[in-house]
């Protein structure tokens, strides 16, 4: 299947916890970072996860939202560090890449927020994404 979420990192299921229509699924990413994922019970299930099982972590583009730093007093759960490498500012809106270890990111922002923050190649971020904006592909 191909898919049009650019976002993809490859992961190991750290941790599981199944309410009675949802459930947290902790992934551990491929370059050491972790990663939360907020998907029904009935996913999980389907997807046959465990502890240890292989899956993908995929966010779209317009989930990931940045940071020129950590953020505290967030609700957000997922705040992956990385280095900005690519800018694509167009009028309106732009794509921002952004190496992690382990994989890559891309941001769709505006380009205000592209100005405001100064963001170029090099300048140091932090991806933010909300835990329910993570979906997941079993391996």
């Amino acid at each position: 299947m191909t898919l049009s979420i650019r976002n993809q990192i490859a992961g190991t299921v750290s941790a599981i916890t199944v309410g009675e229509a949802m459930a947290t699924v902790k992934v551990r990413l491929a370059g050491g970072q972790d990663i939360t994922a907020a998907i029904t019970a009935e996913a999980v299930k389907d997807l046959g996860l465990a502890e240890g099982s292989q899956v993908t972590a995929m966010v779209k583009a317009t989930e990931i939202s940045l940071a020129t730093g950590p953020v505290q007093g967030l609700s957000i759960r997922n705040q992956i560090p990385g280095t900005v490498t690519e800018v694509a500012t167009g009028p309106a809106m732009a794509s921002v890449k952004i190496d992690v270890e382990g994989g890559a990111l891309t941001a769709a922002i505006t380009a205000d927020a592209v100005s405001d923050l100064a963001l170029a190649g090099g300048a140091s971020v932090v991806a933010l994404i909300k835990a329910t904006e993570v979906s997941l592909a079993a391996a």
